[in-house]
């Protein structure tokens, strides 16, 4: 029985039916937790007491759910109540291609379009294991963000499998698909499928040539009048010319969907990413360059050639064979294996708390960080002739291993500190400060290089312990620079490392080479990766593919061009750094499949950290903040391919999004938005003069910008006084080494700023109190970022609040208590405090949970004004990626070929 509105199911509220298909009743039904529009699939009573259809129903929730691609539809929940089952899906707004269809075939620049974004999911699914085995215009959505791939698990039951002229059921082998069953659509089915032979990715491939003959031409690839004859055509009919459809088809379309309809599958397409790849190559005027479009070689020509060459090379093989084969040498071949995560943990291999997976020099052992089912992360250790990891005590929250040379110590960061401890077990060394750990490298004298915050450059120190110094030197630059992943090459003399500009990029962006006595510093190659050296070549990631480039480490200079050594490695494309690692005698062990980069989400959470709902769609936030009244949200959005940001303002009700600032040009950055004491205006940064300047707007967006404040310094705004009279903001000259500073803007007079609090140690994050007499901000001067009170304007006496290091002051409205964020970037904390007059007093400071959040830029949360939610730029949980690690062992033997 259909359901009716307002019917729930857990806790959604049915509010709509969108359709019914041969596998379950669509809905559309509000999620009451997060206050979001979602789409709900039911199994009727009538299949959800057959087991096979409850089963493939089940397996198309689990299978969706481990699939993360902007082309496929997303899946959140499974739920079962009163005898019945249903998932929950993300609601997609548009049409079914099926229904587009309808009204004629698709233009040919969306056709390739929408083929090159299902290609893509295709190619995500297969390359996880997943065969669709339903890909039809049914099953594809078009949407304003693209098309989406629907129904993993299949939308409706099998098929029965085709015997003489009708069509009679087979006896299947078990509950599920097997060879004897057809499941699918009969017009999109592969030759395989229709002969329920096993299936791989290429049915798929198949699939979609027809999907696409379809799009373009309007007219199915195999038409027939019943379900015989289609199978018919299918298996033994080559489908008609397009260009004999549609003329001004480009030939290398025609050719390349007719490839993928090749009947036998080694002809055709072998993955869908080769579909892809070509499908964009004709949209970007590859069909009008003149190059030849790929021919495929018939097999009986190929094998009669293969024969032919074949007796050929056996005549000159047996003239030379008995003076050869003495001299011939064993040739070694690599080996591949995988290593899975210890039992009941998950790799957790990305992001700013990730470990990726690095190999002793010697060979013998994996280090990495796993997490444990109650989400801590740990740095594990697994030898390559063992069958299980082994964690180590005292590791929690460990990012970034690295190796000893001698393959005895691993050196990683935690708790704002680099450290070090033994492979085997034991004490953990706390070594230097470190608030950010970006990277670190151990040559064999006991010097340790590593970058110990997001925007360093890279610092040297003793293995022993002690205080960095730094040893790389930026260069003027208006957005900042970092110098980080460093690795010592052999000679323990030089190192590599990576230097970018992580605002718009630079002509000097790549890696460079150094030398411990500073008189080497050059840029080598351009690469936005980490780089590690061994047996001749440099490995290093673009985008995600690993590339191996041969270098002279006598000479210190490339002796040859880069070229690719494995696809689909993952990367983290925030971070800059590939998962991968070498040893010195030739084993490879990265991590393939990836997720799919989705940004950060910003959440409400509760004082434990439990989420209460989620604020928008995932995207590139970067600082935010809560208007006055908390009905509104100002943030900085970045569009990474563009290299640009701009402001927008959200209703936290209603759940629109509006434009704020529109300065689209490649490079531009609008950023840490301020609202003003009565909610009228917000303050802003931007660099579109070159150096990042101050600008007020009305924050209904109708007024024109005004410039605030401009100067050569680089400035950020962080509070604005409740009794608007001035704004505070951290200041950095870029042309200096110079250390970070907090400035004060009055807004009325000749607007002069003032130093507050003038010291020679880095200081950042002010916050104005709620009565305007205080000013809690960040400061290094004790060796480590920790939280400070100060009156303002001054002068008296400051208070340190923080005991173990913090960063970005936040206070309750009421200004009873002080939030922060703790040195690990994961924990926030407060403090309980007491304001009278020109008395402060501090009382207790504890912890209140945890939340991976993006600190890279500005502060990571807002507090709404009763201090029980915190508003937090939350980074999802990278861990999820289901990849193993990939080893290969002689992983240079192959390069030969």
């Amino acid at each position: 029985m259909p359901l009716v509105p307002g019917t729930k199911l857990g806790p959604y509220e049915i509010l709509s039916p969108l359709g019914v298909g041969g596998m379950g009743e669509v809905y559309r039904a509000r999620d009451t937790r997060l206050d979001r529009t979602v789409a709900i699939k039911i199994l009727p009573a009538a299949i959800s007491a057959d087991p096979v259809a409850k089963q493939r129903f089940e397996r198309e929730a689990k299978t969706a759910s481990n699939l993360n691609h902007p082309n496929i539809c997303v899946l959140h929940d499974i739920g079962h109540q009163d005898g019945v089952d249903y998932i929950v899906m993300e609601c997609l707004e548009g049409e079914a291609l099926s229904q587009r269809l309808e009204r004629g075939p698709l233009p040919l620049e969306q056709t390739l379009k929408v083929g090159a974004q299902i290609a893509e999911a295709l190619d995500k699914a297969h390359r996880a294991g997943i065969v669709h085995r339903d890909l039809k215009p049914g099953n594809i959505m078009l949407t304003s963000t693209g098309a989406k791939l629907l129904d993993f698990g299949l939308a409706k039951p099998a098929a029965p499998v085709l015997t003489g002229a009708t069509a009679t059921g087979a006896t299947p082998r078990s509950p599920m698909t097997e060879e004897g069953t057809i499941v699918g659509t009969f017009q999109y089915m592969s030759p395989e499928q229709i002969e329920g032979k096993d299936l791989d990715g290429r049915s798929d491939i198949f699939s979609l040539g027809a999907v696409l003959y379809e799009t373009l031409t309007g007219q199915r690839a195999f038409p027939g009048k019943s379900q015989l004859s289609v199978a018919s055509a299918i298996l033994e009919k080559e489908p008609a010319s397009i260009s004999s459809i549609k003329p001004l088809t480009p030939v290398t379309l025609d050719h390349g969907i007719r490839r993928c309809l090749a009947k036998d599958p080694e002809e055709r397409w072998q993955t869908a990413r080769d579909l892809a790849l070509e499908l964009k190559w004709i949209a970007e005027g590859g069909s009008q360059t003149g190059l030849p479009a790929p021919v495929v070689v018939r097999r009986k020509w190929r094998e009669g050639f293969a024969w032919a060459v074949a007796a050929v090379a056996l005549l000159v093989a047996m003239s030379f064979a008995i003076g050869h084969f003495l001299a011939t040498p064993i040739e070694v071949s690599s080996i591949r294996s995988s290593v899975l995560p210890p039992e009941k943990s998950a790799f957790y291999f990305i992001g700013g708390g990730g470990g990726p997976v690095v190999v002793s020099p010697d060979g013998r052992r994996l280090a990495f960080v796993a997490t444990n089912t109650d989400g801590k992360g740990f740095l594990w250790v697994r030898s390559l002739d063992a069958l299980t990891a082994l964690p180590l005590p005292g590791t929690e929250g460990a990012v970034f291993p690295f190796w000893s040379p001698d393959s005895r110590f691993i050196g990683f960061f935690s708790d704002g500190k680099l450290k070090k401890i033994e492979a085997a077990g034991g004490s953990v060394q706390a070594l230097s400060e470190a608030p950010q750990g970006r990277g670190g490298t151990m040559n064999a004298d006991g010097v340790i290089l590593f970058t110990p915050d997001v925007r360093a450059p890279i610092y040297r120190v003793s293995a022993t312990g002690g205080p960095g110094t730094p040893l790389t030197k930026f260069e003027s630059d208006p957005l900042g620079t970092t110098h980080r992943w460093p690795y010592f090459l052999p000679d323990g003399r030089h190192f590599l490392y990576l230097l970018l500009h992580p605002g718009g990029g630079s002509e000097t962006d790549g890696i460079y080479i150094a030398s411990l006595d500073r008189k080497m510093n050059k840029f080598l190659l351009r690469a936005s990766s980490n780089v590690v050296y061994a047996q001749g070549y440099l490995l290093f990631s673009r985008g995600n593919t690993l590339m191996a480039q041969p270098f002279d480490a006598t000479h210190l200079e490339l002796s040859g061009d880069a070229f690719p050594v494995a696809e689909q490695v993952q990367y983290d494309s925030l971070l800059w750094r590939g998962v991968f690692s070498v040893s010195r005698d030739g084993i490879l062990a990265y991590q393939g499949g990836g997720i799919e980069e989705v940004g950060t989400q910003l959440l409400w959470v509760d004082r434990a950290g439990k989420q209460i709902r989620s604020i928008g769609e995932p995207a590139f936030y970067f600082t935010h903040s809560l208007s006055p009244d908390e009905q509104k949200l100002a943030v900085q959005v970045t569009d990474w391919q563009r290299k640009n940001s701009d402001i927008w303002v959200c209703e936290l009700l209603g759940g629109t999004r509006n434009r704020f600032t529109f300065d689209s040009s490649v490079g531009a950055y609008d950023s840490n938005p301020i609202w003003s004491p009565d909610g009228s205006r917000i303050v802003f940064a931007s660099n579109r003069n070159g150096h990042f300047d101050l600008y007020q707007k009305a924050s209904s967006g109708g007024a024109k910008e005004e410039v605030l404040l401009e100067s050569n310094d680089d400035k950020r705004p962080t509070s604005w006084s409740p009794d608007g009279r001035f704004i505070a903001y951290d200041s950095r000259d870029p042309k200096r080494e110079t250390k970070g500073d907090i400035w004060i803007l009055p807004l009325s007079g000749v607007r002069k700023p003032f130093p507050f609090l003038s010291t020679n140690f880095e200081k950042d994050s002010a916050q104005f109190s709620p009565d305007g007499r205080w000013i809690a901000y960040s400061s290094d001067e004790s060796g480590k970022f920790e939280i400070y009170v100060a009156p303002f304007p001054g002068p008296g006496d400051k208070w340190q609040v923080s005991t173990n290091g913090g960063f970005f002051p936040v206070w309750r409205r009421d200004g009873t208590e002080l939030f922060y964020v703790a040195l690990d970037n994961t924990t926030f904390m407060v403090a309980d405090i007491k304001t009278k007059g020109s008395t402060f007093e501090l009382h207790t400071v504890r912890p209140l949970f945890k939340s991976q959040v993006r600190t890279l830029g500005g502060n990571p949360y807002d507090v709404s004004s009763d201090g029980l939610r915190f508003l937090v730029n939350s980074i999802p949980r990278a861990e999820q990626n289901p990849a193993p690690i990939t080893l290969i062992t002689n992983w240079t033997a192959g390069l030969r070929h």
